[in-house]
């Protein structure tokens, strides 16, 4: 193998100037197994043949084109970008009194660079089978979302349906919606010890059971019971998707790419819902469970030619196989860090004591309230009733509508979380918020009667004695603020509680810790779905929503004050951060 060897002509152009080293302004080549030198072709000097161009900063840099390997613009003695660190390559400095080739002469310091075709490599891992490996994780959030749109088109149908055709009344239909959330918070649960017990991988193919069968016992529903079993059963896949994916997908990213890796779980999630509604147009309920079973089993099928983690695997002490993980998922070992692994593997109620433990535990519970307090699912309950009173002559295009509006957001979220942070986004989300559900209550307050009205009246339906083309007015400021308030949302407190659960535990406590995360999320959905309607009862529409937006004031404020920024930074060094080191 030839290596290229360099000049390192500190002294700029006045080197030439030595008559003796005219023959060596060219590049020579040397044997790297003898070091024997070949002898000189007196040639006319590279500076005579344009071959030759000052760099920036004094310096010179050699051109040609019978360079084995593609250095050009930008390369020079001392690598891409005059950084020798960065090219990744192996280089020997040969020292000033060291013999030239043939002559004796003390040449200039050279350095020695192996012309092998791929000793050049980048400052970071370009791996491009992370991302494979990240949408095949993504398909279980893709899942859980598809489950939870699923009601929406369903439930309809299914009052329609006639004998022999399970139906549902109404307070059927509110436990056939509501049940998955409790599914789902049992699944948090079982997840948090599944992660730590299982790892990651294993625990997303077993997650994908529980789905297939599900949405099979509903398709082969006969009755109300086969219909609420099915979906529990959905609903306990959920909230294990919902658990492991994120885990997964932070710890196979390399940090440039997991906030854009980590927010398509929230965006898998949305896609999922706008397929549930979209789907919902054209199918029946039957149907669309077959539908259902179709993205657990691709889920199935590609996570398993995927690697465990490396991180869980290094907890097992299986070191040669998280480096093979890494080098598929990575295509090298470049940029990678040891995570600190101690002895004690286990969750423990002392370890609640520790500051590296007990921060990032306050800050998860409190983002995953704060996702369910904002009103989002009160936003969702009145969205078609608020395009019936603008006067869509289809009200069920407000879920579309709604679908669309979270997908494109969350998109933009995801592109924009490596350069913009968590925190700015999160505060951003919050104040936008907090602008909408004000003007939400606005508009209940307009359009709804003064205090002497009864508090048991149709809290959806607007009597003001004000004219038709007034409330019609009144309504499409409600439909504007709704649309804000799903841009905020999916901007911000959508995805990145998710993201933020997933990188700010240590490896030792992650199951437990995101675990408790997940089942905190879901109850609080449930009793927000369950409770909001007595809430308005009491506090009046307007009253509701204008208490919303005080807890979107306390998001932002927690946000500035407690939550760290994550972006750029290896999961060890956030571990790192909330332990003081």
């Amino acid at each position: 193998m030839l290596p290229l060897v360099y000049f390192n002509m500190r002294a700029g152009p006045s080197v030439f100037a030595n008559p003796a080293l005219h023959s060596y302004w060219l590049l020579l080549l040397c044997d790297s197994d003898t070091a024997q030198h070949r002898p000189p072709v007196p040639r006319r000097p590279l500076a005579a043949r344009g071959r030759c161009r000052p760099h920036s900063r004094g310096r010179w840099r050699f051109r040609h084109r019978s360079w084995p390997i593609g250095v050009g613009r930008g390369h020079d003695a001392r690598g891409p970008r005059g950084n020798p660190a960065a090219s990744g390559a192996a280089w020997r400095q040969v020292s000033p009194g060291e013999p030239g080739p043939g002559r004796g002469l003390a040449l200039p310091p050279l350095r020695v660079r192996s012309a092998h075709p791929r000793s050049c490599h980048r400052s970071a891992p370009r791996g491009r089978r992370v991302f494979l490996a990240a949408f095949a994780a993504a398909l279980g959030p893709l899942s859980f979302g598809f489950a939870l749109g699923y009601s929406s088109p369903a439930i309809p149908s299914l009052q329609r349906a006639a004998p022999p055709a399970p139906h549902l009344d109404d307070t059927a239909a509110s436990w056939f919606g509501a049940i998955v959330t409790l599914g789902a918070a049992a699944g948090g649960v079982l997840g948090g010890w599944l992660v730590d017990r299982a790892g990651r991988k294993l625990s997303l193919l077993l997650c994908s059971v529980p789905f297939v069968a599900g949405f099979a016992v509903i398709t082969a529903a006969q009755d109300l019971w086969m219909l609420l079993g099915g979906r529990l059963l959905t609903g306990l896949a959920c909230g294990v998707a919902s658990l492991v994916a994120p885990v997964y997908i932070s710890e196979i990213a390399y940090p440039a790419v997991r906030g854009l890796l980590g927010s398509c779980v929230q965006l898998m999630v949305v896609v999922g819902i706008l397929l549930a509604y979209l789907a919902g147009w054209v199918l029946e309920w039957r149907w669309l469970a077959v539908l259902g079973c179709a993205p657990p089993s691709l889920m199935l099928l590609l996570m398993c030619v995927m690697p465990e983690t490396p991180r869980f695997l290094l907890t097992q002490h299986r070191r040669q196989e998280a480096m093979a993980a890494l080098r598929f998922l990575w295509g090298s070992e470049q940029g990678w860090e040891d995570p600190p692994i101690g002895a004690e593997q286990s969750f423990h109620l002392a370890l609640l004591r520790q500051p590296g433990i007990y921060k990032p535990f306050i800050i998860g519970v409190s983002l995953m309230a704060f996702q369910q307090l904002s009103g989002v699912n009160a936003v969702m309950f009145y969205a078609e009733t608020i395009f019936e009173e603008a006067k869509f002559k289809d009200s069920s295009l407000a879920s579309v509508v709604v679908g669309v509006i979270q997908v494109l957001f969350t998109a933009v979220a995801a592109l924009i979380m490596d350069r913009a942070g968590r925190r700015l986004l999160l505060v951003l989300s919050g104040v936008v918020m907090v602008f909408s559900t004000s003007a939400f209550g606005t508009y209940f307050k307009l359009t709804q009667g003064g205090p002497g009205n009864s508090s048991h009246m149709a809290l959806s339906t607007p009597v003001s004695a004000e004219p038709v083309d007034a409330s019609v007015g009144l309504a499409w400021l409600a439909v504007g603020s709704m649309c804000l308030f799903i841009a905020g949302f999916a901007v911000g407190w959508g995805p990145i509680p998710w993201l933020l659960m997933s990188e700010i535990f240590p490896l030792h406590v992650k199951g437990v810790a995101t675990g408790i995360c997940v089942l905190t999320n879901w109850l609080m959905a449930f009793l927000v779905t369950k409770e909001f309607s007595s809430l308005m009862e009491v506090l009046r529409p307007y009253g509701a929503f204008w208490f919303a937006s005080a807890f979107c004031i306390f998001s932002v404020l927690f946000t500035l004050f407690c939550v760290p920024e994550t972006k750029g930074k290896t999961l060890e060094q956030i571990t790192a951060h909330f332990e003081g080191r």
